[in-house]
């Protein structure tokens, strides 16, 4: 499999896929190796992942270049990733005793206890993502050993040297052979991966193909959870601050070139305050300085797939036929790599690819609304409901607008944020389960009630 520079166009590498073959027989030593790291004593699994997370930040340079290589991401966010997912470890070390301590529900003296204790699935498939793979993939795997599951890890073919750095850390850290393994390939290497007999699937990725795994895997009963796309919209009221709100939500929409799943994609602002929202967005949009990944002053870096420009580009021109005005970009930059310009576009509408199509790109459109009540049926338009968010200095107003809203996770005055605290989890074509949060660690276990009769 050739690995190829989304900045150049350029060949990084050829490396091995598996195959299936390699797959089954790589489930079957995790399934061997599970049960062992299982009975390990929870103080010694949570150490192996405290060197895991002491390797992740000694090397985490090196890291950052090899994400940045394979997937375009601008050096300093690759870094600012490396960063802020040691706040996620530390999160899980910290939150997963508790987790997993044995509850007594119910007692009656001398007569009769009932407890509930938490076991390990099993073997995980984690099924991971290009655009966060420490984000992503350590919302899965880092519980999913704490909990003692062992993990066959399947990076994106776009993060495939990552991935496999990844696995080098846990060897290196001390974690058994085969507790985590990882799986080299695309789609067919993923597939493969379902139909071994795993005990749970954990896949991010795009509605269709999670959509397919959940078909593959019902008939199983096993735990599937999946994390799908978004179409995330944000309301900025009349009284909002307008350059904090476009400042925010240019950043939201733009970060990391657009590839995120909680990325802003749909922006409805309110007429009284459209004109000056849009000058001061498009202002903060002009100033992202977009180019070679590796500089420490690009912001806006390649697309990692060559395939999504044509999904861009499409969008660009259907809402342009059907009256938007590109405020600014709207085309690929020709040349090497994988660029598309940072697209502003105005006077849009709900019946617009744009704003109903998830775009995982530098593009956003602006739509012009009456008030909340419009604002909130256009938020909720979507067969997506990740996050949404509002912006305006009144708090009560803000709550009772996101209660109406059909999203996971609601912002007031923030957007594109993630907090190891809280379940990240979607509605409708968004996705099922949570990662993150107790509900992000318990995902991993399976509960066993205790009946326990007192002698007579």
């Amino acid at each position: 499999m050739n690995l190829i520079n989304p900045a150049t166009g350029e060949t990084i590498k050829a490396i091995s896929e598996d195959s299936p073959e390699s797959v089954e027989e790589k489930f079957l030593k995790a399934r061997d190796a599970q049960s062992s790291w299982a009975e390990t004593p929870l103080r010694d699994r949570k150490k192996t992942i405290e060197r895991f997370a002491e390797l992740l930040e000694a090397k985490k340079e090196d890291l950052a270049k090899t994400l940045t290589l394979e997937m375009g991401k601008p050096i300093a966010q690759s870094r600012n990733e490396l960063n802020a997912v040691q706040g996620r470890i530390k999160y899980f070390l910290n939150t997963v005793g508790a987790a997993l301590e044995v509850e007594k529900v119910f007692e009656d003296p001398g007569k009769m206890e009932e407890r509930i204790s938490r076991e390990p699935l099993g073997v995980i498939a984690n099924i991971s993502a290009w655009n966060y793979p420490y984000f992503v993939g350590s919302n899965v795997f880092i519980p999913a050993l704490l909990t003692g599951n062992a993990v066959l890890y399947k990076p994106s073919e776009y993060a495939s040297l990552t991935g496999l750095a990844i696995a080098e850390l846990f060897s290196e850290a001390g974690l058994p052979s085969c507790v985590f393994t990882p799986l080299i390939g695309g789609g067919a290497i993923g597939a493969a991966l379902v139909n071994q007999a795993v005990h749970g699937i954990f896949f991010t990725g795009s509605y269709p193909t999670g959509k397919r795994i959940a078909e593959a895997a019902a008939g199983r009963m096993i735990k599937v959870q999946l994390e799908l796309g978004g179409k995330d919209p944000t309301y900025v009221c009349e009284d909002a601050a307008i350059e904090n709100a476009a400042a925010s939500l240019a950043d939201g929409a733009m970060y990391n070139t657009g590839q995120s799943c909680c990325s802003v994609e749909r922006i409805y602002v309110h007429e009284d305050c459209y004109d000056r929202f849009i000058e001061a967005f498009v202002k903060v949009v002009r100033g992202f300085q977009m180019g070679d990944p590796t500089d420490e002053r690009t912001y806006l870096g390649p697309l990692a797939r060559k395939q999504q420009l044509q999904v861009l580009e499409e969008q660009v021109q259907d809402a342009y036929r059907k009256g938007a005005k590109v405020l600014i970009g709207g085309k690929t930059v020709s040349g090497k790599g994988n660029y598309f310009q940072a697209t502003v576009l105005g006077n849009v509408n709900s019946e617009m690819l744009v704003m109903r199509e998830e775009s995982f790109g530098p593009i956003i459109g602006i739509q012009s609304v009456r008030g909340d009540q419009e604002a909130i049926e256009l938020m909720n338009d979507s067969t997506y409901g990740l996050t949404a968010g509002v912006f305006t200095p009144d708090r009560e107003r803000a709550e009772k607008i996101l209660a109406r809203i059909q999203a996971g996770t609601v912002y007031w005055n923030c957007c594109d944020r993630v907090s190891p605290n809280l379940p990240w989890t979607g509605r409708k074509h968004s996705g099922m389960g949570s990662t993150l949060g107790r509900e992000g660690i318990l995902a991993f276990t399976q509960p066993k009630a205790w009946h326990f009769r007192m002698a007579q």
